[in-house]
């Protein structure tokens, strides 16, 4: 071992593949009963504070709330498989909705808050929504706007089930708002349907439930096609909330600060159902990060833990520059998402008093963590790793023929046990080739250390991570296709000093027609979500192929590097 007395294992026989500890044991227990036994031991201590709304609840408070909410949808008719989509930034209806939909089975379906149009219309029928629970508005996105396009036939409805001809499966909308127009319920008169009788079924219902029963869709892109919804059990994401908050040895005296978005696993597992895990406090600055807001919530509500990805860190450490606070409270949590610069880490360390500050690695399939760092390794490895391997996990890391590769070497990473998916929703060919042999296959390169360290080196498939957004060109790409003056088109990333990776699309127009960049980027804007928005675009008269077709990205990154270099040297001359 390279520090501490930790329960983890190092690579077998010199080849990379690593054992998670068996201590502590699984939890064989759903979402209610984990809410349950928390409030069982903590119930007056804080649950949850969203400081921009004012608001706070102790477990007690809070389980009361889920109960009424749970009511309510039972009484709207929805039952156990039902899915139900959640489309808001952060906010307590969101976490509402989390709990209350567990309560009772149904299956929570995240919807990206930067979806738009072709998106939503994509997600609700892709796993078929019951129901969708959304916010008004939020920043420069109209939901109740976007949701009466797609479903004109709202206008007409009267009190009774929807039937819109291009949202086939959704029955019922909710908007968070008191008067959200014909034919939606508001949220909270959906809170205040349930009678006395639906409370009292509630009990019952969740006694049936399952830990292995379905409960949580994401829709994670693959470099094939479209989303696909990656269906997670109570028993997944459970463990994993469990697991990830144990390395940062959280308890019921902590208090950790939420700034990454709840329809990700970093703000619904890791942070919301890892608080509970412990009985500590889960604390929301605002429905979206800002840095200054999140120091002032940091300082005011004395945290001692945050969550991250690097260039939120980043941007808190300039505003630290600009007005100190008294961090003094912090001590840990977690940063994922990206590798972490060493001299970021030393400036969270020293500026934020984060030492035990960790580094996790994961995918929305596994649940989603598989690698973290403990909170005394070094801060070398905390930077160039993603620590060691989780409990209750088996890591073995493969050549493109599938044997497993010596200690150092790189390979796939391919992870098994309790945290791997059910599955893509309705999508067994996705899931078949995915996950083989109980293996997930998660398209990353890494290497092993001996002393079971990870480092994750490049990607299989040909992911960009923007600012913490995992963006599939492929997906970007079929959207681009539609546009009726293309004939090819390539995206892809290139390096970017502030969010890591920028996405760059490279087209060729049709013959005998006129195409500019912007005119692309305008056909994006409204239908595809801003982040996935191509910064820079080129038409060119045709795209590097290898000899049988294949496009080389490598040289069109390398070029658009190139030019654009040229183009910043030129502006400054």
């Amino acid at each position: 071992m390279t520090s501490g007395n930790h329960p983890t294992t190092a690579p077998e026989n010199g080849l990379s593949h690593v054992r998670g500890a068996l201590e502590p044991a699984l939890a064989t227990v759903t979402i209610p009963h984990l809410l349950d036994d928390t409030v069982a031991r903590f119930g007056d201590r804080d649950a949850v504070v969203f400081s921009d709304a004012g608001l706070r609840l102790s477990y007690r408070a809070f389980s009361r709330e889920v109960d009424r909410l749970a009511a309510g949808l039972r009484a709207l008719g929805l039952e156990k498989g039902d899915r139900v989509g959640i489309w808001s930034p952060n906010r307590f209806e969101w976490v509402l909705t989390q709990f209350a939909t567990a309560r009772i089975g149904l299956v929570l379906v995240n919807i990206n808050p930067a979806y738009r149009l072709a998106e939503l219309e994509y997600a609700l029928n892709k796993v078929g929504c019951t129901a969708l629970i959304a916010a008004r508005a939020f920043k420069s996105s109209d939901y109740l706007g976007m949701i009466q396009t797609l479903a004109p036939e709202l206008a007409q409805t009267k009190g009774a089930p929807l039937r819109a001809a291009k949202l086939p499966d959704l029955r019922h909308i909710i908007v968070m708002d008191p008067e959200p127009g014909p034919g939606i319920l508001s949220f909270d008169a959906l809170r205040d349907m349930g009678s006395a009788d639906d409370i009292a079924a509630l009990d019952p219902i969740t006694a049936g439930l399952k830990p292995d029963d379905p409960i949580n869709i994401q829709f994670t892109s693959g470099t094939t096609g479209m989303p696909k919804g990656a269906t997670l059990s109570h028993f997944n994401i459970v463990n994993n909330a469990r697991f990830v908050t144990d390395r940062i040895d959280l308890t019921e005296a902590d208090r950790l600060i939420i700034p990454v978005p709840l329809y990700h696993c970093f703000g619904m597992v890791m942070g919301v159902l890892g608080c509970v895990s412990k009985g500590a406090t889960m604390i929301f600055p605002g429905e979206a990060f800002d840095p200054a807001q999140t120091l002032d919530v940091i300082e005011a509500e004395r945290a001692t833990a945050l969550y991250g990805v690097p260039t939120m860190f980043v941007a808190m450490l300039q505003e630290l520059d600009t007005r100190k606070r008294d961090l003094s409270s912090l001590r840990t949590g977690i940063m994922a998402g990206a590798p972490c610069p060493i001299d970021v880490m030393h400036r969270v360390h020293d500026d934020m008093h984060m030492d035990e500050v960790t580094i996790c690695y994961g995918m929305t399939e596994t649940s989603p963590v598989s690698f973290q760092s403990f909170t005394d390794d070094p801060t070398d490895k905390r930077c160039e790793t993603v620590g060691r391997i989780h409990p209750h996990l088996e890591v073995k890391i493969v050549d493109p023929n599938g044997e497993t590769v010596p200690v150092g070497e790189k390979g796939e990473l391919c992870t098994k046990g309790y945290s791997v998916m059910i599955g893509y929703w309705d999508d067994k060919s996705a899931t078949a080739s995915s996950i083989r042999d109980g293996w997930m296959h998660t398209g990353d390169l890494a290497t092993l250390d001996a002393d079971g360290f990870c480092a994750i080196v490049g990607r299989v498939k040909d992911m960009i991570i923007r600012g913490g957004e995992n963006i599939y060109p492929r997906e970007i790409e079929e959207f681009l296709f539609r546009h009726p003056k293309i004939s090819e088109v390539q995206v892809f990333g290139i390096p970017d000093q502030k969010f890591g990776e920028e996405i760059c699309a490279w087209a060729v127009a049709r013959p005998g027609v006129e195409l500019d960049g912007e005119e692309l980027r305008d056909y994006c804007k409204g239908q595809i979500a801003h982040f996935k928005i191509p910064r820079h675009v080129r038409i060119v008269p045709e795209l590097p192929m290898t000899v049988t077709g294949k496009p080389q990205k490598f040289i069109m990154r390398d070029l658009m590097v190139e030019i654009l270099q040229k183009e910043q040297a030129g502006a400054s001359a």
